[in-house]
């Protein structure tokens, strides 16, 4: 009786043991994601341009896709001479348009794409950052460089077609003792409820020295008048930078950061004043990155007895990797279902929600030689939607 009783425990801790790791490969590895449509939207090369990076999505209040990129004109690098690129699709992502340049400054740097649309005016407002072309980052934090990280402003009246040339609104969206500076990148977002409905707020980041160190910090911008004054909002104090941000279904705002506390895991802070002021950081156990940007937006508030909808999308991985897309049905807490989009290699990427109500993603792969657009459908996340 002993041993086949042995036997009996033995053979179900093996069983258990195999159960686990069937787990274990599916949580590392999902599904592959079923695309609608795929296409190369920017390409090493085109337009004389050495390479393109840092993509941003947005869709406009007449559902046409506004792709926008670094136009990287020598080399790679993140200085040098850079243009703000944008291409228009009228078809949810199946064709674009030709390249466009919307700011090109000479030798020097524009880029870090952050749109966003005012749905009570359809105006798309693009907030940008600029430094001089021979001006590295560091020199920049260290304060040796020959000017400094500055943000400005555009915006277009007319579905993406023309554009307000770019001004500068850095004496009211960047303190004298921030250094580095970015907007973004990815997408800003409009409320749409409680206190604050129809403010405007742009996720961004900033280095400043304090103690003789230099610091990484979030932050938001924010308007309650369409635009026409930006104000700041009150630092996140913690090992963050690059930032995407989300509307919860109960009027409280998510800030979902790049995070340097040497975990591989983002990190998420919590607004109660519609962006003014954040909480303390924590990580998420389950979002899992290599220090990269990533994208977070709002598919659906609950409705009609159906749980709102969240959307992300990084390279799951602790390399540039994976470019993963999650679904939470939780406002955020948990995430329900993943697709795997590339098993290759990825890094920055931008959601939107198209016109005819599927999905698209933006998103830098091949070691930056392309920024590829796909569409979905959540369909297949396993919801109802």
């Amino acid at each position: 009786m002993t041993k086949w009783f042995s036997l009996i425990l033995i053979l179900s801790l093996l069983f258990m043991n195999t159960g686990q790791s069937k787990v274990s490969a599916q949580e590392t590895k999902p599904p592959a994601l079923k695309t609608m449509t795929k296409n190369v939207v920017f390409k090493r090369g085109d337009g004389g341009y050495h390479s393109f990076r840092i993509p941003a999505l947005i869709a406009s209040a007449e559902g046409t896709l506004l792709a926008f990129a670094e136009g990287r004109k020598n080399n790679l690098s993140d200085s040098g001479n850079i243009d703000l690129v944008l291409k228009r699709s009228t078809d949810n992502g199946k064709t674009w348009s030709k390249l466009s340049v919307l700011w090109n400054d000479g030798e020097n740097t524009c880029g870090n794409p952050c749109p966003l649309v005012d749905q009570s005016t359809g105006r798309i407002w693009l907030p940008l950052t600029w430094n001089h072309g021979k001006d590295h980052e560091k020199q920049i934090k260290d304060k040796t460089s020959r000017d400094t990280r500055r943000v400005y402003m555009s915006y277009s009246d007319d579905d993406g077609v023309t554009w307000k040339a770019p001004y500068e609104i850095t004496k009211s969206t960047k303190k004298p003792e921030w250094t580095w500076y970015a907007t973004g990148p990815g997408n800003g977002i409009q409320l749409t409820r409680g206190a604050h409905k129809g403010r405007l707020v742009i996720p961004c980041d900033h280095n400043v020295t304090l103690g003789g160190k230099v610091v990484r910090r979030s932050h938001a911008i924010y308007s309650d008048d369409h635009g026409k004054s930006w104000q700041l909002s009150q630092p996140i104090d913690e090992k963050t930078n690059e930032c995407t941000i989300v509307e919860l279904a109960d009027g409280r705002l998510m800030m979902n950061m790049r995070s340097y506390h040497g975990k591989n895991r983002r990190a998420i802070a919590i607004s109660e004043d519609g962006g003014a002021t954040w909480s303390n950081v924590s990580l998420d156990p389950a979002l899992i990155e290599p220090v990269c940007q990533a994208s977070l937006i709002r598919v659906r508030f609950p409705e009609s007895g159906k749980r709102g909808l969240i959307l992300f999308s990084n390279p799951a991985s602790k390399k540039r990797e994976k470019m993963t897309v999650r679904l939470s049905e939780d406002e955020g807490k948990t995430w329900s279902s993943s697709r795997l989009v590339t098993p290759g290699s990825a890094a920055y990427s931008c959601l939107a929600v198209l016109a005819d109500g599927n999905i698209g993603l933006l998103y830098e792969r091949d070691g930056y030689q392309n920024i590829e657009f796909v569409a979905f459908d959540l369909d297949q996340f396993g919801t109802a939607h």
